[in-house]
């Protein structure tokens, strides 16, 4: 992992993520007794690819040092962001992973993607991340750029709703 373009590795999985970055924390209601139809949608990159987003992966599943590039946008205005799982929960009450950035994100930092079940039975998808600008073009778009990040999230949690009802 000496690749990764920052140093914080995994604190997403903390309560509090580390300052001096921008930070992003989203958590949605999914349907009643999806948990294992959503866990094996964020392990699997199904989410990801529902959400429209291209997935270019090493591995089918999420897994410790699986190399995954996301690809956002459309055509020649794609984005990718290389980056690289850094850790995976597949339990009977949490399911999903974090990566990392490495060389070549326009970003720093780390987001996460988990599927929970609390004590009631409700299941959770969470979208928590911390980041900053690697490249002139996300400074420039300053708030804007954050924006993005939680529409993204928001597109996320209503992809995932979608493929719950479906099950």
């Amino acid at each position: 992992m000496s690749e990764l373009t920052y140093s914080q590795v995994g604190a997403t999985r903390a309560t509090t993520l580390p300052t001096g970055w921008h930070h992003l924390r989203h958590r949605y209601r999914l349907p009643d007794g999806c948990f294992a139809t959503a866990a094996e949608a964020v392990l699997t990159w199904r989410l990801h690819r529902a959400a429209g987003v291209r997935m270019r992966t090493d591995a089918p599943r999420a897994a410790p040092g699986v190399r995954v590039t996301p690809g956002l946008g459309l055509g020649p205005l794609r984005i990718w962001g290389p980056c690289e799982v850094v850790w995976v929960e597949s339990g009977e009450r949490r399911a999903g992973f974090g990566y990392g950035t490495l060389p070549g994100h326009p970003e720093q930092g780390e987001e996460a993607f988990l599927v929970t079940r609390d004590d009631t039975g409700a299941v959770w998808f969470e979208v928590t991340a911390f980041s900053r600008p690697a490249v002139w073009f996300i400074r420039a778009a300053g708030p804007l750029g954050r924006a993005v990040q939680h529409g993204y999230a928001h597109w996320l949690a209503r992809t995932l709703r979608l493929l719950c009802a479906r099950r």
